[in-house]
């Protein structure tokens, strides 16, 4: 874990980016038509990899920019109120401050995606935005849960302990 601000800066980074490359595959795999049913991946494509790297270079930022301002604070608020270190598991306490940025940040990342994706890009009337938001976090939500607790975040953790060395 990070130990001073460099730290925390460097793996706020490795995470945000790991949160929006693995979120991007899926939504660009649903945009492209892809079956994400158990068994139904047989029309994945290698160019859904390389369209999700393109998406996630700035939404990266994104996740950034939302987890430093609001995402961290509130998920490390959350843990505090179901989890004390001293005498619960520290691993449930990560998971626990985990859980808590996720339910923050993918409301928040779902707006900005439904307004970027689907308003701007995609057309779509203002008025539609509050379905969309909603829509969007819906079908979001789960992905992110799970991906944060068993990619992006052991993934983080791994790489950050090899470059904090």
């Amino acid at each position: 874990m990070p130990k001073n601000k460099k730290q925390g800066i460097i793996f706020g980074i490795i995470m945000s980016y790991a949160m929006a490359y693995g979120m991007e595959v899926y939504n660009v795999a649903i945009k492209q038509g892809v079956n994400l049913t158990v068994g139904g991946f047989s029309n994945m494509t290698n160019l859904i990899f390389w369209d999700a790297l393109k998406e996630a270079a700035y939404m990266g930022l994104f996740v950034f920019l939302f987890s430093n301002l609001w995402g961290n604070r509130a998920g490390a608020s959350f843990a505090a109120r179901h989890c004390d270190p001293s005498r619960d598991n520290p691993y449930i306490c990560q998971l626990l401050r985990q859980a808590g940025t996720v339910a923050v940040m993918c409301p928040t990342m779902s707006l900005v995606a439904a307004i970027l994706f689907n308003v701007i890009l995609g057309g779509a009337p203002v008025v539609q935005l509050p379905a969309i938001w909603v829509g969007t976090f819906l079908k979001n939500f789960p992905m992110a849960f799970f991906w944060n607790m068993f990619a992006a975040a052991p993934f983080t953790h791994w790489i950050f302990g090899k470059i904090a060395k």
